[in-house]
Order: structure tokens, then C-alpha cells, then sequence
């Protein structure tokens, strides 16, 4: 059994991160940082605070948030996976696909964009230039997101200006494109949960563009563009390919949730779970 510690099981990536994990083949040890809130001390979770004793025959630890105690990793001697928003940029990403890579202590995640990505050359065959609009929800931000939306959506609503501290910007009710990156351009919405991925696909010199049958696994094909809702409660990526121009050129749109597939699959994948 796979003894597990998660460092910031309070935040919304750290209880889907326990819940998920809890029902395998693994022992979770869920450490909260900071206070914790009366919700979270009456709630379903038992929480610790973390202690660098607790870490004891723990054979990974599994960052949501930078811990509060100093010196809380300082001689650890287990495996590591860094799924901060922001992880240690020395650490290597975790692999694509397959298992924890032999000799390797520590992991740092892997933006859910660019997982789909990663996936593209697997869905579609014929494939020359991309290009694209990533809708991007709050949901990438945790409870911030989710919780800085609710409170400019309520200020609104009562006629008053949002505050933006929590999240940087105004989202609630705002449609805000970010400078391009390339052929790919973020647009940040105003959904809690649920990213789409609009591709403009062209084919290669001399090719067309068809879709591969059966596609990779964690992936559904889908009869028609996903919408946000549908994105946030599937664990799967969803799908759908519109070709044109007798397969010279296609509209390729992916839908995936940042935590449920971007997170929570390629966790259980790494660890094999």
C-alpha cells in the first residue's frame, strides 16, 4: 500500500486530490496548512497540521501549496510531485505517458493545456499547421478562482465594483483575451469549471485530415462540441472533429475540466493507481 502524504488537503485540488486517492490502493495522509476553517474541522476529512515527524515512512509527498512550516521537506528522503500552480521550474514535468520514470525523486506537473496538446498528433491524422483559442474557466486557480468569481459575480449583482485582488483581473461578466502565444491565444471566461480548445486544424502538404478511430486512453470522441458544463463533471477529454473542405482543413474542439483530467488522471496514471 502506497503511503501518501497531500500538503494543502484543504484547497480544492487537495480534497479531490484525498478523495481520489483514499479509495485505492494507498494510505492518505491529508495536511492542512494553515487554520483550518469550521467547515473543514466538522467536515468528512480529518485533517493534520504538518509536521515533519508525520512524514515518517511516507513514501511521497504531494504539493498543492507551499508549505507554511520551514524546513518541512528538509531530509525527506521519499519521491515528490510538485501540482502548485506555480511548481519548482528546476523539477523535470512528469512524463506524458506511463509510469513514475526509474531514478527520478522528484516531479513537478504539467499544464493541462499542454497535455491536450500533446494529445493532438494522437486524435488527428494528415496533420500540418494549428492553431487555436484555449477558453479558459477559473477552475486552474483553485479555491481562489472559485471563490474570487463568486465575489465579483455577488458585487454585481448588488451594484457594486468587484474587487480584483483575488484574482488579478475582472472576470465576472468579462470576456478577457490574453496576448498571443504563437498560433494559440487564451481566452479567460467567466465559467468556474470547464476548458475548451478550438483548433484550427490544416492538413499537411499533400495529406487530409481524418480522425483516428479509436483514440488515446482518457479520451471520448463526442457527437458534438462539448459545452463547459459537460467538460466539468467528465474525467475524459471530450472530443469532437468537424472536417472541411474535403478533409483539406477541420475544426478540431477539446473539452477537459483542469483538475478532474489536467490533474487528477495523469496523477493516477504516474503512480499507476
Amino acid at each position: 500500500m502506497l503511503k501518501i502524504a497531500v500538503i494543502g488537503a484543504g484547497s480544492l485540488l487537495g480534497r479531490e486530490l484525498v478523495d481520489t486517492l483514499e479509495p485505492r490502493e494507498c494510505s492518505v495522509l491529508p495536511l492542512s496548512q494553515g487554520t483550518m476553517t469550521r467547515d473543514e474541522e466538522f467536515g468528512d476529512m480529518v485533517m493534520f497540521a504538518p509536521e515533519a515527524s508525520l512524514l515518517e515512512g511516507i513514501e511521497l509527498v504531494i504539493l498543492t501549496e507551499t508549505p507554511t512550516v520551514p524546513d518541512l521537506l528538509t531530509g525527506y528522503q521519499g519521491r515528490v510531485l510538485d501540482l502548485r500552480a506555480e511548481p519548482e521550474a528546476s523539477l523535470d514535468p512528469m512524463p506524458l505517458a506511463g509510469g513514475w520514470p526509474k531514478g527520478k525523486i522528484a516531479l513537478r506537473g504539467r499544464p493541462a493545456l499542454e497535455q491536450v496538446l500533446g494529445t493532438v498528433p494522437q486524435l488527428v491524422e494528415g496533420l500540418g499547421e494549428v492553431s487555436g483559442t484555449h477558453l479558459q474557466s477559473v477552475a486552474h486557480l483553485g479555491d481562489r478562482g472559485v471563490d474570487g468569481l463568486m465575489e465579483q459575480t455577488a458585487a454585481i449583482f448588488k451594484g457594486e465594483d468587484p474587487e480584483i485582488e483575488t484574482l488579478g483581473y475582472r472576470a465576472a461578466f468579462e470576456v478577457v483575451p490574453q496576448v498571443p502565444r504563437g498560433r494559440m491565444i487564451t481566452v479567460k471566461v467567466p465559467a468556474f469549471h470547464g476548458d475548451l480548445l478550438i483548433l484550427h486544424l490544416r492538413a499537411a502538404e499533400g495529406s487530409t485530415l481524418s480522425r483516428v478511430a479509436t483514440p488515446p486512453q482518457g479520451v471520448e470522441w463526442h457527437e458534438h462540441p462539448a459545452s463547459s458544463r459537460e467538460v466539468a463533471v467528465s474525467p475524459y477529454l471530450l472530443a469532437h472533429f468537424a472536417p472541411a473542405e474535403e478533409g483539406r482543413a477541420g475544426i478540431l474542439t477539446l473539452g477537459f475540466d483542469p483538475i478532474l483530467w489536467g490533474v487528477l488522471r495523469p496523477t493516477l496514471r504516474l503512480l499507476e493507481l
